[in-house]
């Protein structure tokens, strides 16, 4: 007796080598004698059996959601080890990706940046230096700590002068809302940023318990008791007090002022001349502004941080700013002038031709709405992430469930075990996606990713879901 038992997965990614990848078909055959003689085959037939019955609860998960019957999801699970799909709905259809743009722009960084980040080209004539941005990000940035181009501009004992005349770009990126220009999130990128291209504002907060006055006398009901309350004094353990004597009408008092402060930051609008403004006011010395000079081929350059910390920077809380100065670095690198949209194409020609699906990729953030990718072409790059990057490094680059960046109070190990998932959120108003690792309780490393768009429903019903499946992932791979 001959049995064949054929497993398809019939979702998967697909163009070029891809290709051999979307449909997996894998034929067992076992051949069954006399009952005397039969082959141990039960084991065999089990394991396909129970690997059958998960991906069939797994499916049955998405049919019964009632959540994923209000939004268009979008989803894929990987076993990168055995090269196949495990799981997949939607995976071919566009999505925006908000902020899961980043993982292109992290791919993008690793493939054309080197392991320091490229931060001011110059060129000394006479007494003069003329310097032009790379679009580093880290100058006097109040997150960072490096003071190269600081400690450089700053001991030049001639004359100093901007100019960005290599800058080529909106500082909005396409398809942003512009009603988002006043917010953190919506920096504008430059030639130079200084300061992350924001002002941080200190806000103080008072929250004071007195008792009220008019007049110059206490709201007191008989007024006459007026007298016989205490000038107040600050409480010195924070508890309002109005206490009477046990014999006597005598109040003591003493009020509670407890002040706060937090910080907040607000973009402001690049222009060259504030540029050497700053810049003169911070290196106490006098810059000018000289647009019409052109970046010569020989000109020097200066490096600031490791490129790994701006990568992390950038994916743990999802920083906006970092992301685009990081594609307006490459396309320095690549062609002198900064410009996102050329870094853009040099990355998708050179290294993202053989995605399943071409991605219509527009910024370095993911603020534009106008990026469209799919699941399939998501969970393609992640497996590029996964062959170019130590294993350490790269999870530890991501946000993780339960414990760092945007998903530290989410998908965490519901039995207190380290975290599982890795993975980068992205989030725009009635979308929200995610994509990246999961660690199996097996230990297994599967890829996936997650794009829900379009729905109405609160984000959390979105959340509560994907967690719901990605901890069924977890406990059964």
């Amino acid at each position: 007796m001959i049995y064949f038992i054929v497993n398809y997965s019939d979702k998967h990614l697909s163009r070029s080598n891809f290709m051999k990848k979307y449909i997996l078909g894998s034929l067992l055959i076992l051949i069954g004698c006399s009952t005397t003689e039969k082959m141990v085959i039960n084991g065999n037939l089990d394991n396909a059996i129970k690997e059958q019955t998960k991906t069939e609860k797994l499916e049955q998960i998405f049919k019964d959601s009632e959540t994923f019957s209000k939004t268009i999801t979008g989803f894929m699970l990987f076993d990168p080890e055995g090269d196949s799909s495990i799981y997949a709905e939607n995976e071919n259809k566009y999505m925006i990706p908000a902020s899961n743009t980043k993982l292109f722009t992290y791919y993008a960084g690793l493939n054309v940046l080197g392991d320091r980040i490229p931060a001011l080209k110059y060129t000394i004539k006479g007494d003069s230096l003329i310097f032009w941005g790379t679009g580093d990000p880290s100058f006097l940035h109040p997150d960072f700590g490096t003071d190269d181009v600081y400690n450089f501009l700053s001991s030049f004992e001639g004359k100093l002068y901007f100019s960005d005349s290599n800058f080529n770009d909106e500082n909005l990126g396409p398809g942003w809302s512009w009603a988002d220009y006043n917010s953190y999130y919506s920096a504008e990128k430059s030639p130079f940023p200084i300061y992350g291209n924001v002002v941080r504002v200190t806000i103080e907060h008072i929250e004071e318990y007195h008792l009220a006055k008019e007049n110059g006398e206490y709201l007191i009901n008989p007024k006459i008791f007026n007298k016989y309350i205490d000038d107040g004094v600050l409480s010195d353990n924070g508890r309002f007090v109005l206490e009477r004597d046990r014999v006597g009408n005598e109040f003591e008092y003493a009020f509670t002022s407890d002040t706060s402060r937090y910080e907040t930051d607000k973009p402001f609008h690049y222009s060259p001349q504030l540029i050497v403004e700053l810049l003169s006011d911070t290196l106490k010395k006098n810059v000018e502004y000289l647009p019409g000079a052109k970046l010569p081929s020989s000109h020097e350059m200066i490096y600031s941080m490791e490129s790994d910390s701006l990568y992390k920077k950038m994916m743990l809380p999802s920083d906006n700013l970092l992301a685009e100065q990081i594609m307006l670095m490459i396309s320095g690198v690549v062609d002198e002038e900064l410009n996102s949209s050329s870094g853009i194409r040099y990355v998708k020609d050179n290294f993202l031709s053989d995605l399943p699906d071409e991605a219509n990729w527009r910024d370095g953030s993911g603020l534009s709405r106008y990026n469209l990718f799919t699941p399939r072409s998501m969970v393609a790059l992640l497996e590029k992430l996964d062959e170019k990057v130590e294993e350490t490094q790269l999870l530890d680059a991501l946000p993780q469930g339960g414990k760092q960046g945007t998903i530290r109070r989410l998908y965490a190990n519901k039995d207190g075990g380290a975290p599982y998932v890795f993975a980068k959120t992205g989030t725009l108003s009635n979308n929200y996606c995610l994509s990246g690792y999961v660690i199996t309780k097996s230990g297994k490393k599967l890829i996936f990713s997650f794009m829900n768009n379009n729905y109405v429903i609160s984000t959390n019903e979105v959340q509560a879901q994907m967690d719901e499946i990605l901890w069924f992932v977890y406990e059964n791979w």
